[in-house]
């Protein structure tokens, strides 16, 4: 190990391990950012349309294309940091983000309102994609699987949150008052990590876009960089699959309200935190590759009681699919910490260009999935289409796993 210590480590010096917590608080803040301001704008969207006056597809277009931007921007922001350190580039992003907030809070056309989401997702990203790469410059492989769980447990609770804070503020103040939340949001995390943020890429990347495109070749002709990357991506297609279904499954399929379908999802969301916080504890002590192999195990397992569920108590009601995902949840939490290090431990060199090839194949991917999803499940009695597809992908993780990972 080199770097700050993990928060717990045995033995620390106290200032060191204040050190650490204060890494991990920015760490999270910066991760934060991007599914936060994704999820924050969700109640408001039904208004948007009325007071911009506009149609409501085009509205939806705020929340895709910010998806797209949020996954597109990473394979930028990941070889920025690479080449030019990774403060600046940090920096920059959230500087981004700020601004973009403004200007998204004086639109007054949903054309200008759907520009600036755009470039607050390309600003956004940047804490996503490069604080991997900086959890990976601070520690070896498995303490920075350890790292990458306690960031991502902390920051599911942000889009968990979100709706609900737009919600209140779209209400109270109107939807202008959702982009100013963000805005001092972004720009408190921007103060944060201009005294705070080291530069941890001691030696940055020469050679300008040849070098780039040199890196960016090693590592998809390296089988374990594919092989990693592919479990984030297929164990990620699972959740987006239940993202684009559960609703439908719940509301349309199953008579529940959107409501109860939003207090179940909590035990989703709950999973996947005991998960992560599993694998900031384990993932030091019996290394990444056993942890995704148990990872990608339970979650078959919780796929192979949910669709046991629909067959044999079909109307079960949301139980049948939610107490089953719980299980699948929590094996996702175990994974994607330890898949997500693998990736970018291949070539640490590279760690940037790494983790945003990952980022976006695994958001790219989770979209189509989503959007496939509510195909499947129209016009259909049971949410049975939609497991199937999820055990799809848990097969094509498992494989690999096997197939690319072990076998590099």
């Amino acid at each position: 190990m080199h770097g700050l210590p993990l928060p717990d480590e045995a033995g620390a010096a106290p200032q060191t391990r204040a050190a650490a917590w204060r890494m991990l608080v920015l760490l999270t803040a910066m991760t934060a950012i991007g599914p936060m301001a994704l999820n924050i704008l969700t109640p408001a969207v039904p208004g948007l349309a009325v007071t911009l006056a506009a149609d409501p597809s085009v509205v939806q277009l705020t929340l895709s294309l910010y998806l797209l931007g949020l996954a597109g921007a990473q394979l930028v922001m990941g070889p920025l940091s690479d080449r030019f350190g990774r403060r600046p580039v940090v920096l920059a992003g959230l500087t981004l983000a700020a601004v973009s907030s403004v200007a998204a809070l004086a639109a007054t056309s949903i054309e200008a309102l759907i520009v600036a989401r755009v470039i607050q997702a390309a600003g956004a990203s940047t804490g996503v994609v490069v604080g991997r790469a900086i959890i990976r410059d601070l520690y070896d492989r498995d303490r920075a699987a350890a790292m990458i769980g306690w960031v991502t447990m902390a920051t599911v609770v942000a889009p968990m949150l979100a709706p609900m804070i737009g919600g209140f503020l779209d209400t109270a103040l109107g939807w202008q008052a959702i982009f100013a939340f963000v805005g001092l949001a972004s720009a408190a995390t921007l103060i944060g990590a201009a005294f705070s943020l080291p530069e941890t890429q001691t030696a940055a990347m020469s050679g300008g876009i040849v070098r780039f495109l040199t890196e960016a070749r090693l590592l998809i002709s390296t089988r374990q960089f594919c092989g990693y990357a592919l479990c984030v991506a297929a164990n990620s297609g699972i959740f987006f699959v239940f993202v684009g279904g559960g609703p439908h499954a719940v509301v349309t399929i199953m008579g529940r309200s959107s409501a109860v379908y939003g207090v179940w999802f909590a035990l989703n969301s709950l999973g996947y935190m005991t998960g992560n916080f599993f694998a900031a504890q384990w993932s030091t002590r019996v290394g990444i590759d056993r942890m995704i192999w148990w990872g990608t195990v339970l979650s078959l397992i919780g796929i192979a009681i949910e669709i046991a569920l629909i067959l044999a108590v079909p109307d079960g009601g949301p139980p049948i699919i939610f107490v089953p995902q719980f299980l699948i949840s929590f094996g996702s939490g175990l994974l994607m910490p330890n898949a997500l290090a693998g990736a970018v431990s291949v070539r640490p060199q590279a760690a940037g260009t790494a983790s945003g090839f990952t980022g976006f194949l695994q958001m790219g991917l989770g979209a189509a999935a989503a959007q496939m999803a509510s195909y499947l499940l129209d016009g259909a009695s049971t949410a049975l289409p939609m497991t199937l597809v999820m055990l799809g992908f848990g097969v094509a993780c498992a494989a690999a796993f096997v197939g690319l990972v072990r076998r590099g």
